[in-house]
């Protein structure tokens, strides 16, 4: 029970600490963006479930891989708060609460929205390329799914998950996401599925992006210093200074 208690410290310990002093010092206010999209979520399935409201929603925030491109991104933004009207929408208000908020209180609200726009849209553009590539390669899905509408939190969800545990060092739970959604593809193999695998392989290039800009910001201020220094002892020398 020791060993099980320390491992989930060191897993969890530093994103628990993050969560739990904004929400302890605001409450609820501490992550107001979430909040938001909990309500808009609920109010838009309540809108598309009515007569009047259905085609609104759809000509709003509905994805289809076989619509142009333009419109399709234009809607992109706002199918991640549309929930699917094949799933319980409880499930879509329960991940946007939970990850959406971690992810705003780890993260802050732009960055959160960033990256859940990344990965939703690496999902609707690799639902394209499938369907270009034809449903029988690896990587393709067949014509039908290019009727599929294409909306809800998931590939957002899958993303931030990754991104925030990558973040906080949770590398054990990361890993377990990851691997959750490969077996997901390997177990049933539809359009969510994959584009889950291409949200998670933006989020990656994002992490990598990440690790590496503290690395080269270095380089760069010791280049700088290096040129500043230059120019010093150019002056001081009497030598013309260093040109940049």
């Amino acid at each position: 029970m020791g060993t099980l208690a320390r491992w989930a410290r060191a897993e969890w310990g530093p994103l628990y600490a993050a969560v739990r002093e904004p929400l302890r010092r605001r409450g609820p206010a501490a992550a107001p963006m979430t909040v938001g999209a909990v309500g808009l979520t609920a109010f838009l399935q309540y809108v598309q479930n009515q007569p009047w409201g259905y085609q609104l929603v759809q000509d709003l925030g509905a994805v289809r891989a076989e619509d142009p491109l333009w419109p399709a991104l234009a809607r992109t933004p706002l199918s991640l708060f549309v929930p699917a009207l094949d799933l319980p929408v409880w499930g879509a208000l329960v991940q946007i609460l939970l990850v959406f908020g971690i992810a705003e209180l780890c993260l802050g609200w732009w960055r959160t929205l960033a990256i859940a726009y990344v990965a939703t849209l690496a999902g609707t553009l690799y639902a394209r390329l499938g369907i270009t590539l034809g449903g029988h390669t690896p990587f393709g899905l067949p014509w039908t799914d290019g009727q599929v509408v294409d909306t809800g939190p998931s590939a957002a969800v899958v993303g931030l998950a990754v991104f925030v545990a990558w973040r906080y060092g949770a590398y054990v739970t990361a890993g377990a996401v990851t691997s959750a959604m490969v077996v997901e593809v390997l177990v049933k193999e539809n359009l969510a599925g994959k584009e889950h695998l291409a949200a998670l392989m933006a989020v990656g290039l994002l992490c990598l992006l990440a690790a590496l800009r503290p690395r080269y910001a270095g380089r760069l201020r010791r280049c700088r210093r290096h040129l500043w220094w230059g120019r010093r002892a150019g002056r001081g020398s009497g030598l013309p200074p260093i040109q940049s």
